[in-house]
């Protein structure tokens, strides 16, 4: 598919494969490099697809089941008619970073503007449960890295992601939310003015098809995103089970850069960030020692207080 722009007709039977509960980024994208498109794949008899990798009788006859019960074109327009996007994996506006990773999203929703993501992308991530350190590094790090015209990418979740947007938007930089549920939904639901204003201000985005609930399973998937989009991640608080450490992993996994910022000893909120830092990770005292590891060219270092 690659190297050609994507129709509309095939944008809309990836969604339609999208709303197959059986199939995930990496089903589909298995299919698709059998099948050869979106449409291929969506007409294909049972046995080819039983005999695609990973798949067999059963799963081919469970797809073929939920198949039939999908119309592509009104479940597009149904897409259209909530005013969101769609971009495809070879099309020019999906994020070059993302394609790199092991299961990039075959599709990709968004609203907003999808082309800060051509920028270059930092992630900031941390816990729900924060300190007021935590949630102060945040937000000048991300003001900081947004003034310096780096998109800073997060999950619009409670806690230190939240304060990440704000201090992005607080300098009319731009920021990206991946949400871990469909863009009709926002979760949590108090962030729904701080959505409206990323949207405004930056992008939205997620592989879940509207109407995806907020389940659990759906969020280290979106992290793999929020690093995969990104060219380090820099873990601002985190416990010793927090999901940033999820995202972290995802980035090294991925080949990026990972950054924690120390804390207290004796704080619960820092022991992931010790623990990142113990294993390799980079200890940052500053946005100048997040830089410093990407050529210049990346960004512009404006010294900016914030």
């Amino acid at each position: 598919m690659r190297g050609e722009r994507t129709g509309m007709d095939q944008k809309a039977y990836c969604h339609a494969l999208n709303l197959i509960p059986q199939l995930g980024p990496v089903r589909i994208n298995r299919l698709l490099k059998a099948c050869g498109s979106a449409r291929e794949v969506w007409n294909a008899p049972e046995p080819r697809l039983a005999a695609v990798e990973g798949f067999g009788e059963k799963l081919a006859a469970q797809v073929v089941a939920v198949r039939a019960r999908i119309d592509p074109a009104r479940a597009w327009q149904e897409l259209c008619g909530k005013g969101f996007g769609a971009v495809a994996q070879d099309e020019y506006g999906y994020p070059p970073l993302l394609r790199e990773i092991y299961d990039p999203p075959p599709l990709l929703y968004y609203s907003g503007d999808l082309q800060v993501l051509q920028k270059s992308c930092l992630a900031v991530v941390g816990s729900r449960r924060h300190t007021a350190y935590g949630r102060e590094i945040a937000y000048k790090f991300a003001a900081r890295l947004a003034a310096c015209g780096i998109t800073v990418v997060s999950g619009l979740a409670r806690g230190i992601d939240t304060w990440a947007h704000r201090g992005a938007l607080k300098v009319k930089g731009t920021t990206a939310a991946v949400l871990g549920c469909g863009l009709d939904i926002c979760y949590p639901p108090e962030n729904s003015l701080l959505m409206q204003s990323i949207r405004q201000q930056g992008v939205v985005l997620s592989e879940f098809p509207p109407g995806s609930e907020p389940l659990p399973a759906n969020f280290p998937r979106r992290n793999r995103l929020i690093s995969g989009l990104s060219l380090g991640t820099v873990v601002v608080e985190a416990g010793e089970k927090s999901g940033a450490l999820i995202t972290a992993s995802f980035a090294l996994e991925q080949g990026r850069e990972v950054f924690a910022v120390p804390g207290s000893i004796t704080s619960p909120c820092s022991r992931g960030c010790h623990y990142l830092i113990k294993e390799g990770a980079k200890l940052v005292d500053g946005v100048e020692s997040i830089l410093e590891e990407f050529p210049h060219e990346y960004f512009n270092r404006l010294r900016v207080n914030i």
